[in-house]
């Protein structure tokens, strides 16, 4: 059974309660009779299990988006939009979007535990940099959402990532990969699309092509689907990795084609 197969069948131990429990619990609402009283607790879902890094994943990524969204006092069209757009990704069904939807609510409310769920979600990843990695890469995305990302939606990332080991240089070259991304997906000048390739790769233009060829070989190490879903990637949002790894070879591509 899928790891929402057992939230829906009422096996929540794998939630461990803490906050991500009772985020996870307040999104739920009505589809318990009994309330959280009917979920069943499964103590065979350990510290680690891939199952449970699933669920924990879903829950913390839904909600982060919605409390960074609510950063500059106001949660854009724009914002809700990206947040449906992850979902449309996602290829939810009815009762896992009216769930997300619930998450996203919940990071936006004043009291939100921030740095607690982040703690939890960390401790629940047991490590897995690629999978952390993968997080802090769609929830940014969120704050480039309006095309912009001010400095209260900054502060707010720059928190985040360090909750969750990130120095600030890291986090920097974080941002200009995605920047580089964006920037790569919807440039339409040939050289403009290029220098957004090598942002994208984390390289300068001056890099040799042994440079070249192991920060690709990295990248798409980092972001290689089944890799990730072994990990505790939701298997919804394997497409959300597709993309980019499909984007990472399409930048390479384009790099290793002007060096002829």
């Amino acid at each position: 059974m899928s790891w929402w197969g057992k939230v829906v069948g009422g096996t929540f131990g794998f939630m461990m309660g803490g906050p991500l429990g009772a985020l996870m619990g307040a999104a739920l609402g009505n589809y318990f009779d009994g309330g959280l009283d009917a979920i069943s607790l499964d103590d065979s879902l350990g510290l680690g299990a891939t199952e449970r890094v699933q669920s924990v994943f879903f829950t913390t990524t839904f909600a982060l988006m919605g409390y960074i969204a609510k950063a500059d006092g106001k949660v854009t069209r724009d914002e809700i939009a990206m947040a449906e757009q992850v979902m449309s990704q996602m290829r939810l069904s009815e009762q896992q979007r009216v769930v997300a939807k619930n998450l996203f609510n919940e990071g936006k409310k004043a009291n939100f535990p921030v740095h607690e769920v982040l703690a939890q979600f960390k401790r629940e990843c047991f490590r897995r940099r690629n999978l952390i990695q993968m997080f802090l890469e769609i929830v940014t995305v969120t704050a480039f959402a309006d095309g912009k990302m001010d400095d209260a939606e900054r502060i707010i990332l720059e928190g985040i990532a360090k909750d969750l080991g990130y120095t600030p240089a890291q986090f920097k070259a974080l941002l200009s990969r995605l920047s580089g991304q964006a920037h790569f997906m919807h440039d339409e000048s040939s050289a403009d699309k290029l220098k957004a390739a090598y942002g994208l790769l984390g390289i300068k233009k001056s890099a040799s092509d042994a440079e070249l060829k192991k920060a690709y070989r990295k990248q798409m190490n980092q972001h290689h689907p089944d890799k990730l879903v072994a990990k505790g990637l939701p298997e919804e949002m394997i497409d959300i990795a597709t993309e980019k790894t499909q984007e990472i070879k399409a930048a390479y591509e384009m790099i290793k084609s002007t060096r002829k």
